[in-house]
């Protein structure tokens, strides 16, 4: 029997089959980054903001539900097993997006994607943490948002392009059967981590934190853990806010941008171009981000983020008469930005969750953080309809500013972080 043991090197091939697996993971939700807003605006027709971001609040809220239940299921079920079943529903998700009679199917096909993405992702995170262990955890999440974000940058200039040369529809969407398929067929070979988490518990020098419930000598139910995360433990509270007010930006940008943009007289490539180069930045600047925050901290990375994060909506502001340089210059600070935060928030909860309910805690964060998708739709939505599509750039600069200040308050770096 093959010999289990912790570490980047020790485990690289199943490391890399699960990067790879992130990165169609990523893929898949990279379709609609740069087409589905216009798809709703000049396919459909749709005149409302927020009826527009629809498809946005629907992702983000099944996505943080899914991520939620996640981190509780890995009490049940094996990780792989969560993976295989986040692929096959994804299944109809391209199709869908390419030939749907209407909008309602279009917002049930991101019903589909955020439990896809929700399985998937969160299982890659957790099988690259599991198979490291804790002296590498932030490099190992910057590969594995790494590799996802670029493929989902890299999908989204495609599908710009592709829109230009044969319309919005279908051509751009079907490119997602590839994912979909690289995803499942990947995650049929890739081994599960169970007996790597049996390895780190039987290591680890403490018992789960005191002061909690009876389960403290084992796993924390679901509810101790929501509570843990989203606010007894201070660390993990300004985790959990940055997080949720990183995706607020996201989930923002995702709907904002493609008719700000065009309403300034981008076409398809140019907006392709800003929507790609935001996630290919904040996607390949989280390997050497992931590699310095294990170096100096989690928390520089995660302040100076939010703080950068600002300034790129500042700049999308103040460029605006010269729409082509204000959407890439925003791209690229909010992309650096976002690659400074990512891995650093992940890599700061593992830090702060004891590995008997760290899955559960990150699934905690990861629900908090992707409710920001919602959250940041349903806020471009509403002052959209009422002040603008200004008014949602100048409102996610001053709560992305503030949120890098709470953080920098309430974050605290772990002892094990200065060891590694």
């Amino acid at each position: 029997m093959e010999q289990v043991r912790l570490g980047l090197r020790e485990n690289r091939a199943q490391f890399a089959l699960l990067v790879i697996v992130t990165a169609a993971v990523g893929g898949l939700v990279g379709l609609e980054r740069t087409t589905v807003p216009l798809i709703g605006t000049e396919v459909f027709g749709l005149r409302s903001d927020l009826a527009v971001f629809s498809f946005i609040i629907a992702f983000g809220v099944t996505k943080a539900l899914t991520n939620l239940a996640a981190g509780a299921l890995t009490a049940r079920f094996r990780r792989r097993q969560l993976l295989l079943t986040g692929w096959l529903i994804g299944v109809p998700v391209p199709f869908v997006l390419a030939y749907a009679p209407s909008w309602g199917w279009i917002v049930a096909a991101n019903v589909l994607l955020g439990a896809n993405q929700g399985l998937t992702w969160s299982m890659t995170v957790n099988m690259k943490i599991d198979l490291v262990g804790p002296a590498r955890r932030g490099l190992a999440t910057g590969l594995n948002e790494a590799a996802g974000y670029a493929a989902l940058g890299a999908t989204a200039l495609l599908t710009g392009y592709l829109a230009t040369v044969y319309g919005l529809r279908p051509v751009p969407e079907l490119i997602g059967v590839v994912f979909v398929a690289a995803g499942l067929g990947l995650s049929l070979v890739v081994r599960d981590t169970a007996a790597h988490v049996a390895l780190e518990l039987s290591q680890h020098p403490a018992p789960p934190a005191a002061g909690v419930t009876k389960e403290a000598a084992g796993q924390p139910g679901l509810r101790e853990t929501f509570v843990r995360t989203s606010w007894r433990d201070r660390s993990l509270r300004g985790a959990s806010q940055a997080g949720l007010v990183n995706n607020l930006n996201d989930g923002l940008t995702w709907g904002v941008f493609p008719l700000l943009f065009t309403e300034h007289g981008l076409g398809f490539a140019a907006i392709g171009l800003i929507k790609g180069l935001y996630p290919l930045l904040w996607g390949l600047g989280q390997i050497p981000t992931g590699h310095l925050a294990d170096r100096v901290g989690r928390k520089p990375l995660i302040v100076t983020g939010m703080l950068v994060q600002s300034v790129g909506f500042v700049l999308a502001l103040l460029l605006l008469d010269r729409p082509l340089l204000a959407g890439v210059l925003s791209a690229v600070f909010l992309g650096l930005g976002t690659a400074m935060v990512y891995p650093a928030l992940i890599a700061s909860v593992s830090d702060h969750a004891h590995p008997a309910w760290r899955a559960g805690a990150l699934g905690t964060y990861r629900f908090w953080r992707d409710i920001g998708y919602a959250a940041g739709a349903l806020v471009a939505g509403v002052l959209a309809d009422l002040l603008g599509l200004n008014a949602t750039i100048v409102a996610a600069a001053v709560l992305t500013a503030v949120s890098g200040l709470v953080a920098a308050r309430w974050i605290s770096e772990h002892p094990s972080v200065r060891r590694a």
